[in-house]
């Protein structure tokens, strides 16, 4: 009896060992939540084009909320060690493909939602501000630079933001303020998007974790260069090597970031220009850092090139017919849809369907991706995949240039469910497969074309609505032409009107002085 009462007694005694430790673990975890930092994630992103007459609309931001907006970071899915290291309130973020600029409504409709979601669950130690750089918005000059001023008004002073750009993107004096630590990609085409954005994440949490608080300094140079990104190119020099110096300019001591931004060029406001910007603690390097940066951008200004040969439409077309590669690519760059242009203008279709070589069936194959048609979607939808149709596509928009085209010939594939396009339509117009969408949309990979039926690298001549092509388009390409076709982002800025861009720049004053390239040094954001 006394032996089973010790048993009693030490199993009882064990369990409450065990209640005692979990209890305390417990305690011990909430107690680690409770110091984990609070930091909210925020930010509006979309490229717009003041020369195209398209209007953006809220529904384009396609705006996630809460939870949902994880989907955005695969490095913070759940588990991850930057999921762990802070107590995140992720309130609203939206992406638009690029555009016409934005509505007033449409812009006031989603910071209202945004402030709410922040003022209703503050307070924070620091906000991920993710945006592009590049937004324009009816009646308002500096979209960004307004969205971080409202945004501070509701977080206040304390918390540290850290904004994450496109390298197109525009850095205002009044961003530059607001924003603790600043960055931006390093990369055109931005295959270092998400390492962009995490680098602006990592930044943001050691500056908390570490209790090093904002940096002490913001070195700004302003420099007044203009240049679309087909000619700034990090493929190519010299935005290869101007580019390949950040890293190294970032990583020393005394330093946190350091960041080129070649600006948007296709829209007609005052912060539209090149800048550099270098954070961090050391007052002299600092300085000296961003200074050096800008004079190396300054300094390879007449350098800078077209990323790929071009030529006039009519010369590409030529070009492409006489080869006997596959495919030979065509950039239809004046309508680029991920710059900013409508997507919609008919005038480069007009002229392929106007060449006698591609009216026969048996003539060279052409893929033309893609041009927006409801009217002909809702057609092709009613006679189904091998019947006729004969409705117009495109010029709904931008007819500036063309009007909307009669487009007639057979329903290759009909393809419904897509993000952007909603429905997609191929039709055969002699030996021209027409890629129709209902919405507008671009066109980046192989799985864009073969979910349609379609081979574009069996395929003689391939022409996307693009500037530079995206990676797995310049992987399949045999070969290549930038056509300088006319639309909202114009290739050849000399054709466009700008009226408010900051003057002298370059290229558009060639004999101008040598610029003051001094760093300035940007109030903290704390500080009046």
């Amino acid at each position: 009896m006394i032996k089973s009462f010790t048993l009693l007694l030490t199993s009882s005694l064990l369990s409450f060992l065990a209640l005692f430790s979990s209890c305390s673990s417990t305690s011990e975890q909430q107690a680690e939540k409770v110091n984990l930092p609070r930091i909210a994630i925020a930010g509006l992103a979309i490229e717009s084009s003041t020369f195209s007459p398209a209007v953006t609309e809220a529904p384009a931001f396609h705006a996630k909320t809460g939870e949902e907006i994880y989907d955005n970071y695969p490095f913070m899915a759940a588990g991850s060690e930057n999921r762990q290291r802070a107590e995140w309130v992720p309130t609203l973020t939206g992406k638009a493909i690029p555009g016409g600029i934005v509505s007033r409504e449409a812009y006031e409709s989603l910071m209202e939602k945004t402030l709410k979601m922040l003022k209703e669950n503050g307070p924070y130690d620091g906000l991920f501000f993710d945006i592009h750089g590049a937004m324009s918005v009816q009646g308002l000059d500096d979209p960004e630079g307004d969205m971080i001023t409202r945004i501070r008004e509701v977080i206040g002073k304390e918390p540290i933001i850290s904004t994450s750009m496109d390298l197109h993107g525009n850095v205002s004096w009044r961003l530059a303020k607001h924003s603790d630590l600043i960055t931006c990609y390093r990369m055109a085409p931005h295959e270092d998007a998400l390492e962009s954005k995490k680098r602006a994440m990592d930044n943001l949490l050691a500056r908390i974790e570490s209790g090093k608080g904002k940096p002490a300094y913001k070195a700004y140079v302003p420099v007044p260069i203009l240049l679309p990104g087909e000619k700034t190119s990090t493929r190519v020099e010299p935005g290869k090597s101007l580019y390949a110096a950040v890293a190294p300019a970032a990583n020393q001591t005394g330093i946190v970031d350091a960041a080129i931004w070649i600006g948007y060029a296709w829209a007609d406001e005052p912060r539209n220009h090149g800048v550099v910007m270098v954070t961090g603690d050391d007052e002299e390097k600092v300085t000296a850092t961003a200074e050096e940066l800008a004079e190396q951008f300054w300094a390879v200004r007449d350098e800078f090139e077209f990323v790929a040969p071009t030529a006039t439409l009519t010369e590409a077309l030529d070009s492409a017919i006489a080869s006997e590669e596959q495919p030979f690519m065509i950039s239809d760059s004046g309508d680029n849809p991920t710059a900013g242009g409508a997507g919609d203008v008919t005038w480069t279709l007009r002229q392929i369907l106007n060449r006698p070589e591609f009216k026969d069936a048996n003539g060279p194959s052409v893929i033309y991706a893609s041009i927006p048609g409801p009217k002909l979607v809702e057609a092709a939808e009613k006679v189904g995949v091998g019947g006729h149709v004969e409705a117009p596509v495109g010029a709904a928009v931008d007819d500036r240039y063309e009007g909307p085209i009669m487009l007639k010939g057979s329903v290759e594939s009909i393809k419904k469910g897509d993000r952007h396009a909603e429905t997609e339509v191929v039709v055969k117009c002699g030996s021209v497969n027409v890629i129709v969408t209902k919405k507008r949309k671009p066109y980046h990979h192989e799985a864009d074309f073969t979910a349609l039926g379609l081979q574009p690298k069996q395929t003689d001549i391939v022409v996307v609505k693009i500037g530079y092509l995206v990676p797995e388009l310049y992987d399949m390409r045999a070969d290549w032409l930038l056509a300088l076709t006319p639309g909202g982002v114009d290739q050849d800025l000399m054709r466009l009107e700008y009226e408010r861009i900051k003057r002298p720049m370059f290229p558009f004053d060639p004999g101008m002085e040598r610029p003051d390239l001094s760093a300035k040094l940007v109030p903290l954001s704390h500080e009046e």
